[in-house]
């Protein structure tokens, strides 16, 4: 397996770090007074708010960490995002504010690697100037694709001049309000088969394009929310072709690996939160005749929830450098989210614990952090999928040690 007797730093560099400080401090004094004064609220986020975040991320140097220098941006790569995008999760709009939030910021990318020169004038500078937001649609209502992206149901069919997209897509994260969108649609085959697949740029301003309801969930943290966007002979020229015909299942994986984990860094900044909000707690309260710091059950919960963060960090960063390296990182990505889904539940979870009543009340954020983590185990991949794929891999890896033999 990859990852064998490699020699990996983690050290961050003093461009990385000065930028982390002013997002640490950006969030502080900024953006968690912003986020206070709509409760964490967004679906129907006002757009001056955005804006207004945006702005002020720009003056304090830390805008757009992840987009190339050529695009207006920072132009770290995936282990100095790392260190950013945690800053910035520490409060629920911080990735907002820096134009780091999904989907965007996976868009971003999928742009900056596939589009035409064309496309990028047209979709990503506007995209990395925060001027518009986007929105990625693939998955769609059962019995279409969700956690298998190969029961793509939606199709693209040839016309004179173009295409014509028809298909049901729902839980489109940002759809609501966004300029425009990349739509998945199956150009060959059927659902079930492994290719066929196809992106497509589709503008806010098409008349097929319809968002026809926004979902209620039990997140509320997303600009924009998630909606069902209906594709109704929505007719699109071939410019609008994302990539090459047929190979919209590759593009994908260039789009959420590295998705995947800059999802896990913000995440990790929630846990850091909360843990810091169940430190304070620890400390501050008696009960017994003690500070509950001093009680060993707490101090367990504790303990683990700075293992958790810190081995999530751990895998995280190992994933980062595999990507940064240009190795596909499928084995170690998928680990990564996996645990780091699962720990910042964990994180949360505990803090609540150890706040009692006050955890699960308004005058703390927890129970608004607890609501919005709880959806990482599914987006992206829900970690059975996940796990049944790591262990493939492993299983593999291992059949061909022994055919080596």
């Amino acid at each position: 397996m990859s990852g064998v007797n490699v020699s990996i730093g983690f050290e961050t560099d003093e461009k990385v770090a000065d930028i982390a400080r002013r997002t640490t401090e950006f969030v502080r004094d900024v953006v968690l007074p912003e986020e206070q004064a709509c409760d964490g609220n967004v679906h129907d986020g006002p757009e001056p708010l955005r804006r207004r975040l945006h702005e002020a991320a720009r003056a304090a140097g830390v805008f757009a960490p992840h987009v190339g220098v050529e695009w207006g941006g920072l132009g770290l790569d995936l282990c100095g995002q790392a260190v950013v995008f945690e800053a910035a999760g520490y409060s629920l709009l911080g990735p907002l504010a820096l134009n780091c939030a999904a989907p965007d910021e996976g868009n971003t990318h999928l742009l900056e690697v596939v589009a035409t020169e064309e496309q990028k004038e047209r979709y990503l500078r506007p995209l990395a100037a925060g001027e518009v937001r986007s929105c990625f649609a693939m998955t769609e209502p059962a019995p279409g694709a969700g956690s298998d992206p190969r029961a793509l149901a939606t199709t693209a069919t040839r016309t004179g001049d173009g295409w014509r997209l028809d298909g049901r897509k729902w839980f489109i994260s940002g759809a609501d309000g966004a300029g425009f969108a990349i739509c998945m649609a199956r150009t060959s085959g059927v659902p079930g088969d492994a290719g066929g697949a196809t992106m497509f740029l589709v503008g806010a301003g098409n008349p097929g394009m319809k968002v026809v309801r926004n979902i209620d969930t039990l997140d509320q943290g997303l600009f924009g929310g998630h909606s069902e966007v209906v594709f109704d002979r929505c007719e699109v020229g071939d410019g609008a072709v994302l990539g090459e015909v047929d190979q919209g299942f590759a593009y994908a994986q260039v789009r959420l690996g590295p998705a995947r984990m800059t999802h896990c860094m913000r995440w990790l900044g929630v846990a850091r939160r909360a843990q810091d909000i169940a430190l304070e707690r620890a400390v501050d309260r008696t009960a017994f005749g003690r500070p509950l710091a001093e009680l060993g059950m707490v101090q367990q919960l504790l303990a683990d929830s700075e293992i958790d963060i810190e081995t999530g960090r751990a895998v995280l960063l190992r994933a980062c450098w595999e990507l940064d390296q240009g190795r596909s990182a499928a084995q170690h990505t998928s680990i990564a989210k996996t645990y780091v889904s699962e720990a910042v539940n964990r994180v949360v979870d505990r803090a609540v614990q150890v706040c009692g009543a006050l955890g699960i009340s308004g005058d703390a954020p927890l129970s608004r952090l607890y609501r919005e983590v709880r959806p990482f185990r599914i987006y992206d991949g829900p970690s059975e999928t996940h796990r049944w794929a790591i262990a493939k891999r492993a299983v593999r890896a291992a059949r061909e040690r022994r055919a080596a033999r």
